[in-house]
């Protein structure tokens, strides 16, 4: 241990109350695996269609609008914090370990406990910071309609929830199910998003008669129903404001190219030092990030909305706050605002390519911001996370991995030549990915497709690495 007074002791006396899921004591074979991955889901399913109780109305704003997907939390229900906290408090973790603030050794036993104990807390803070903050700024009608009683009701029931999330993501990680419990719920919102808007069966009215919410029941309603059916076609392929068949096929077509992007990756030869004649390999990815850029660009996205909202109500006509953003309420999804100036503007994907056409300023500025925070974020990402060359030189040196005819001074210079790039390239393909989705329309943001896609390719990965160590090299 080191000696003097470290951060993470004060975490100390907090562990014993904390909720813990105990790490499997014996290998939990790979359909026991299935089986609570899936229970995990169902409980995360009920969750977010359970509705609050006390709840006086949830009409108004939705300041949270454009992060529900990625957050997967649902308005109006128990699960409206969605996976917030937990992300928030890894992402603080991350920074405060990586930049060194908090020292952790990662080989101590007792420090990755007392740092797991620390997010843990930190989670359970943020969600009732937040569930508060919720309350107070009337987002379920003013404190004074809803009473004290119901006003604290609604407190405990988001902290409980966001209990109970923090403790399925743990029961996962910790090796009673597959992947993360974050992954997890990202990919199943975002693809529940994707299904409901093809395949819903909801009218919408908007002037034109009774449509159909999904694209494709639209369809054949409007083939069935319309005489002229060219007119039919175009309607459903184009129509306005509501997901239409070309939306669908984008969607598709954006599947398509990211999963053939995932297999893009350099293959570097190593051999041990020791073991004659065994080689390895390690291999980076194009996408060697993964989807961390975009998960902290749609966040920084997002808290900059929030807060210009919030002092656009309060001070429209100050300069500043209006080159912040100009906000106006859209008349279609209804009392939901849009940004219509300033730079919150700016950093939202054009509507249509009406639209791009008639601001071209508008598109260059959002392409060239989204690819360059994307790679931003991505080399950031490499040094807070311990995946940068330096690190990655370190574990292969300690694994007695050397690259034939290198010498080991130069192992870091040689992974310096690829990691680097991998990262900054990889994040400008994702953010080009995610503009290449938003202007042609796909379903669920390019931000949400792209999540979905790699989270469920990693499970691919997973499922795949399970099922060859549990039935050896003679199984399917």
């Amino acid at each position: 241990m080191g000696g003097g007074f470290r951060v993470l002791h004060l975490v100390r006396p907090f562990l014993s109350i904390l909720p813990e899921v105990q790490s499997a004591d014996r290998r939990v074979p790979f359909r026991e695996k299935v089986i609570y991955t899936v229970i995990s889901l169902f409980i995360f399913l009920v969750c977010s269609q359970l509705p609050l109780y006390g709840i006086h109305s949830t009409t108004g704003a939705d300041p949270f609008y454009w992060m529900r997907v990625i957050l997967a939390s649902n308005r109006g229900t128990v699960m409206e914090l969605g996976i917030t906290p937990i992300v928030t408090s890894g992402l603080v973790m991350q920074l405060l370990a990586g930049s060194k603030i908090i020292e952790v050794d990662n080989s101590v036993r007792e420090d990755r406990a007392l740092l797991n104990g620390a997010q843990k807390l930190l989670g359970i803070l943020i969600a009732v910071g937040e569930a508060v903050a919720y309350v107070v700024s009337g987002m379920y009608g003013s404190v004074n309609q809803l009473g004290v009683g119901n006003a604290i009701l609604i407190i405990v029931q988001l902290c409980f929830a966001g209990l109970i999330v923090i403790c399925l993501d743990e029961l996962l990680q910790k090796g009673y199910g597959l992947g993360s419990g974050i992954s997890l719920f990202i990919a199943t919102n975002i693809c529940e998003n994707i299904i409901w808007k093809a395949f819903s069966p909801t009218t919408i009215n908007s002037g034109r008669g009774a449509e159909f919410e999904g694209a494709v029941i639209a369809l054949f309603h409007l083939l069935i129903t319309r005489t002229d059916k060219v007119r039919a076609l175009r309607e459903a392929f184009y129509r306005q404001n509501l997901p239409n068949v070309t939306n669908l096929l984008a969607t598709v077509l954006v599947f398509l190219i990211v999963i053939y992007f995932q297999g893009f990756r350099v293959v570097l030869p190593v051999r041990s030092k020791n073991a004659r004649g065994q080689q390895g390999s390690y291999p980076i990815k194009l996408f060697y990030t993964s989807n961390m850029p975009i998960i902290l660009q749609s966040a920084l996205v997002s808290n900059l909305y929030f807060i210009s909202q919030l002092l656009y109500r309060r001070y429209s006509g100050n300069f500043l706050v209006n080159l912040l953003g100009k906000w106006k309420e859209s008349e279609y999804s209804g009392g939901q605002y849009i940004p219509v100036g300033g730079l919150a503007y700016y950093m939202t994907a054009p509507a249509s390519l009406a639209d791009m056409a008639a601001n071209p300023f508008h598109a260059l500025f959002y392409v060239v911001f989204m690819l360059s925070a994307c790679a931003l974020f991505s080399k950031t990402w490499i040094e807070v996370s311990g995946s940068s060359a330096r690190d990655v030189a370190k574990q292969l040196r300690e694994q007695q991995m050397v690259m034939p005819g290198h010498r080991e001074s130069n192992l870091q210079k040689e992974l310096n030549r690829y990691i680097p790039t991998a990262a900054a390239f990889g994040g400008i393909c994702i953010g080009a990915l995610t503009v290449m989705a938003d202007f042609m329309g796909a379903i669920g943001s390019g931000t949400g497709i792209l999540l979905a896609v790699t989270i469920i390719y990693q499970y691919f990965e997973t499922f795949e690495k399970e099922k060859a160590s549990e039935l050896g090299f003679f199984g399917l």
